[in-house]
């Protein structure tokens, strides 16, 4: 399989002057092309800190990350902008939407960092909107939107430029029950009908169990990494249709 990310003994250390913390410790992950990967640990174990890490907002101490197998620590900041701009997607709990742009302005903003004319950013922002059953509100400004429809139009931003990878951090942390499922639907299905690759950070069991594969994060250490096999739930819901 291809990676399409890459830590390697990766350590981050926080020196407030009085003292160190390590809130990564050599952690070694790699994501191939096409998986869905959940991080999941307790609150300040580290998970945030690899997720920043790995998309080079933030630096690490030691290691190396590797995007599309080009390494983070030799970039200049200039790279290091332009290959979160054109290979990665990002999706925040706080959905980051742009307050005075309107949901299809917000979308076609990765592309028109890439250079792409207004015409094709427009019609592909509206294309990935209609994936995302969000069309009809294209001219509408986040105000305008509930959470769920806001965080719908991230998720369109996050892919709408075809990313090598999404990261996204606590998707639905702002979400009720209900909304929550149906963006945990959508992206399950970007993922096994678009091949979409993401690395999500969760502290939520029910929303880990939906991805391919659940690595677990405690005091900066990866102490468990395993696939996720869901055919038996597949195949009891295809018996069940059968009967």
């Amino acid at each position: 399989m291809t990676a399409v990310l890459r830590a390697s003994e990766l350590w981050k250390i926080y020196d407030t002057g009085s003292v160190q913390v390590k809130a990564l410790k050599g952690v070694d992950l790699e994501i191939n092309k096409g998986e869905m990967v959940a991080i999941m640990g307790p609150s300040g174990c580290g998970k945030t800190t690899l997720l920043n890490c790995v998309s080079s907002l933030d630096d690490f101490t030691a290691g190396e990350v590797l995007v599309d197998g080009a390494p983070l620590s030799t970039m200049s900041d200039y790279e290091r902008t332009n290959m979160r701009a054109n290979r990665l997607g990002f999706i925040f709990q706080s959905f980051n939407l742009i307050p005075v742009l309107s949901a299809v302005e917000n979308v076609e903003l990765p592309l028109v960092m890439q250079g792409y004319s207004s015409k094709d950013a427009r019609e592909r922002a509206l294309n990935a909107l209609d994936s995302v059953d969000l069309k009809e509100w294209a001219g509408h400004l986040p105000a305008e939107l509930s959470g769920g429809q806001q965080q719908r139009v991230t998720i369109a931003r996050a892919y709408v430029h075809e990313p090598a990878i999404i990261l996204a951090d606590e998707p639905t942390g702002n979400l009720d029950m209900d909304t929550s499922g149906s963006i945990m639907e959508l992206l399950v299905n970007l993922n096994r009908e678009r091949g979409i690759t993401f690395l999500l950070v969760t502290h939520e069991e029910d929303i880990a169990n939906l991805c391919t594969r659940r690595v677990l994060i405690r005091d900066g250490l990866i102490i468990s990494d395993e696939q996720i096999n869901h055919s038996d739930s597949r195949d009891a819901s295809s018996t069940s249709e059968e009967e």
